[in-house]
């Protein structure tokens, strides 16, 4: 294939791709399968990677860059970002409409859902996704275009190429992606979030776009906030027309002349609130028609066109009748309410984790107790009071010995766990192999939770190097399983074998060391049995761990248990060391700043060969900085190296330094 008909090839697969995309995360149609699909990504990510000069802003393969930011540049939004006034009850709505009136006499209004996310700036140039920033004080948000262009229901090139459009959208985690995410954190012992606002929120503001990318958000988009090349008169044409446009817009909006319609619609979305598939924290009323809204104003704090109506918590009581206590992957002991079912927000309930200790002793809580449940963000249930007392109440008290193993429970200074420290517990086996099999560990696809659970249980697993002895006959003859899964299962277990040391240490599961900290270990020792004989003193030199982190890793090599495992991994034939990248000194000393777009390299890329070379890559300048490597676009970083009198270098005086 010659150049001009590369070029070709490349639009028509950006394309299809980005039409397939919309199909799927807006129109909730599978026009493709995920194979064919696969496959045109490949082939496009393959024109790329020969041409660069190819790739362009719209192009699917930017959905997630790979490079991690340490800082989000300021955005100075320049319509404002308002907020809304609150109401809580009908009265208040009605108020509203007398102050409307008073200024617009025949106003009507639209009704549209109020979603429980994090409210977000969209920019569009000649058609393209050029920017996006989070709402901040309404004034000043963050630029996080990196982490939006992973959300799939974005679109990066619009159907019309407008000249210039801005649109604001709430981005939210669906509540079946939410509860994914809590299992997943539960099972790790992690804190989980405590809604799926929350989520969105902790999820979009990752520095590294890789993270947002897994956590699979979301947007509904809902208003426009400046346009040109197009006119609109009202709210209701405004997203009708941002509809055609792509955007995935907010899930219904209805029109009403008068406030009692208004005040009916609120009702209705108050019925059905808790059968949506995603949070939303009240309803919104608006006036529709743009000159009324400009002829109404706003406040300091917000439109005089706009309120939203907040709908009141729901809370249920029921009896306590047990406390369960359940063991985690790393011992902990968690205990869970068990109560009388009951109907909260949407579906029945009768189980609450009660967290630890301290959170019970907090509530006073007892066994028998009539307590208060609701659901955190109407999603996660959770035990609010104990209402009353039984009779007979006597305060809970943890077990002083392991539920599932019958060893002794402790709880160590300056922790609210109580934890069993007996690595051989057989309630810590299963969940510390779904951890050892995870992606982000040794990743072993088509060894989930399921298969493991029956291994475990036929006693073909005991530790996770039995993972790499395995009878595939065995496992051919499974339920659900045959003898091509099984094929697959042993290809995918010895793929294994080769991951880099990093992923290996990630998934031992040593305490407080998460894959960041065990990739800063294996790069800083090399192999296992480095880390193996380092010391505490050692480890904690290690910019980014400290004393207890390196406590958790000496303690746990020391352990018998945890010598043999690594001994039997070894004998499988598991990689022990880690990749060495070193090519030369000539930056050792040398500290770089990245800043702006680069167009060569990634950022993770450029940081990458600064190390390989002995340098040091840094999020922010100071006196210390020896140069600032500058793409495109480069902002505030730049200005405070010129002012500092630092070298400031382009992408092609780089490459010639790395020559």
């Amino acid at each position: 294939m010659n150049y001009e008909d590369t070029v070709k090839r490349a639009e028509k697969l950006r394309k299809d791709l980005n039409y397939y995309s919309y199909r799927y995360y807006v129109d909730n149609e599978n026009d493709i399968d995920d194979y064919e699909y696969d496959m045109m990504m490949r082939e496009l990510k393959a024109i790329e990677e020969e041409y660069p000069e190819l790739i362009t802003p719209d192009s699917p393969t930017r959905r997630v860059g790979g490079e991690a930011t340490n800082m989000f540049e300021s955005v100075t939004h320049t319509v404002k970002m308002e907020s809304l006034q609150d109401a809580f009850s009908f009265d208040e709505i009605r108020d509203f409409d007398r102050k409307v009136k008073d200024a617009v006499t025949n106003a009507a209004y639209v009704v549209e859902p109020k979603i429980d996310g994090l409210s977000v700036s969209l920019e569009y140039r000649d058609g393209v996704f050029v920017r996006g920033s989070t709402r901040g004080d309404g004034s000043v948000g963050e630029d996080i275009t990196a982490n939006l262009r992973t959300i799939r229901s974005i679109p990066l090139r619009l159907k019309t190429d407008l000249p210039f459009i801005e649109v604001r959208g709430e981005v939210y985690m669906p509540h079946n992606v939410f509860h994914k995410l809590v299992e997943e954190q539960e099972l790790n012992e992690e804190k989980p979030f405590k809604n799926p606002r929350n989520a969105a929120a902790g999820s979009l503001r990752q520095k590294d776009p890789k993270i947002t990318a897994k956590r699979n958000l979301d947007i509904f988009v809902f208003n426009v906030q400046q346009i040109e090349g197009h006119t609109l008169n009202n709210h209701k044409q405004s997203l009708d027309y941002i509809k055609e446009l792509g955007f995935k817009t907010i899930p219904f909006y209805t029109e009403f002349g008068d406030i009692e319609g208004a005040i009916g619609e609120l009702k209705r979305i108050g019925d059905i609130r808790y059968t949506l598939p995603f949070d939303i924290d009240g309803a919104v009323i608006k006036v529709n028609d743009f000159e009324e809204r400009r002829i109404l104003g706003s406040t300091a704090k917000f439109p005089k066109w706009a309120i939203a109506f907040k709908y009141p918590p729901e809370e249920k009581e029921t009896k306590l009748l047990n406390i369960e206590v359940n063991v985690g992957r790393t011992g902990v002991l968690t205990p869970t309410a068990v109560f009388s079912p009951v109907l909260i927000a949407g579906s029945t309930v009768s189980r609450a984790t009660l967290h630890n200790e301290d959170f019970i002793k907090e509530k006073g809580i007892c066994i028998g107790d009539t307590i208060i449940i609701r659901k955190a963000g109407d999603v996660i249930p959770e035990v609010v009071s104990v209402k009353e007392h039984a009779p007979d109440a006597v305060p809970y008290r943890m077990p002083e010995i392991c539920p599932s193993c019958g060893a002794k429970a402790v709880r160590e200074d300056g922790e609210a766990a109580i934890r069993c420290n007996n690595p051989d517990c057989p309630a810590q086996l299963l969940r510390m192999l779904i951890h050892f099999c995870s992606r982000d560990a040794m990743d072993i696809e088509g060894l989930g939770d399921a298969l493991l659970n029956k291994l475990v249980e036929q006693n073909m697993i005991k530790t996770a190097a039995d993972i790499y002895s395995l009878d595939f006959g065995k496992i051919a003859e499974m339920d659900k399983m045959g003898k091509k899964s099984a094929e697959n299962l042993k290809k995918a277990i010895e793929k294994s074998k080769e991951n880099d040391l990093s992923k290996l240490v990630f998934s031992l599961g040593i305490r407080h060391v998460g894959a960041k900290a065990a990739k800063l270990l294996s790069d800083n020792f090399g192999d296992i049995d480095s880390i193996m004989n380092s010391s505490v003193e050692e480890i904690s030199k290690i910019d980014g761990f400290g004393i207890i982190m390196a406590q958790s890793v000496v303690d746990f090599m020391s352990m018998p248990q945890s010598q043999k495992l690594i001994a039997d991994l070894k004998a499988a034939g598991v990689n022990m060391k880690t990749e060495d990248t070193h090519i030369d000194n000539r930056f050792s000393g040398k500290t770089f700043v990245l800043t702006g777009t680069l167009t060569k390299y990634t950022r993770s890329e450029a940081s990458r060969i600064i190390e390989n070379y002995g340098g040091k890559a840094s999020s922010s300048v100071s006196k210390k900085t020896d140069y600032v490597l500058a793409g495109e676009a480069a902002g505030s970083k730049l200005t405070k190296a010129a002012e500092l009198g630092i070298k400031i270098i382009n992408e092609d005086e780089f490459a010639e330094m790395i020559k």
